[in-house]
């Protein structure tokens, strides 16, 4: 398992232990490592949060699932994202992931996700929406992002939804926190991707 969370992974432990032997690992990079040098596992539950370490952008979560499938095709490898979100489970299964699994699913869809995983079979938490669907942003942050996807700058989509420019900021921050997306482009190609906006 792969998280920098000492508690993420002591929960996740305590729901595996009694049927698999668990490795840990905090960081993604070491992760690989231990793949590519040993290759003896037959799940990876990797999380994918986005964020950045003190030396700049840590290898993302999708392409940590990327170089593993790599590495070990037959490797079970279970994404486990923030939230039960359509564009995350997308994500971590066009990477080659068979399972995703979001924080907020309890001890059973973990254990059924690794259970998957391991015997090559696909799972996805039955918490993401179904395909098409709209996500949780809010009607606003819709607006709102729906107006950078047309080039237009805060400033206008302030003057545009006659809201201030800090309210529009404090919104975009929120949709890139909301979409794990790590820019205003980022957030754009995943609300397109996933008919959140037009």
């Amino acid at each position: 398992m792969v998280d920098d969370h000492p508690l993420v992974r002591l929960g996740l432990r305590s729901v595996l232990e009694d049927g698999f032997e668990v490795h840990e690992s905090s960081s993604r990079e070491e992760a690989l490592d231990l793949v590519r040098d040993i290759g003896h596992f037959d799940v990876a539950i990797v999380d994918m949060s986005w964020r950045r370490n003190g030396l700049g952008a840590s290898i993302s979560g999708t392409e940590t699932i990327r170089a593993m499938h790599r590495s070990i095709p037959a490797l079970g490898i279970v994404a486990h994202g923030a939230w039960p979100e359509r564009h995350l489970a997308n994500a971590a299964v066009q990477a080659g992931a068979s399972c995703y699994v979001a924080r907020t699913a309890g001890a059973e869809e973990v254990r059924r996700a690794v259970d998957a995983a391991a015997s090559q079979e696909s799972f996805i938490d039955p918490r993401v929406p179904p395909k098409g669907s709209r996500g949780k942003l809010t009607r606003r942050q819709r607006q709102i992002l729906q107006l950078l996807a047309n080039g237009e700058s805060t400033t206008v989509a302030a003057r545009e939804l006659d809201l201030s420019e800090e309210t529009v900021k404090t919104h975009t921050k929120n949709i890139l926190a909301r979409l794990e997306a790590r820019n205003r482009t980022h957030a754009v190609a995943i609300a397109l991707r996933e008919s959140l906006i037009d």
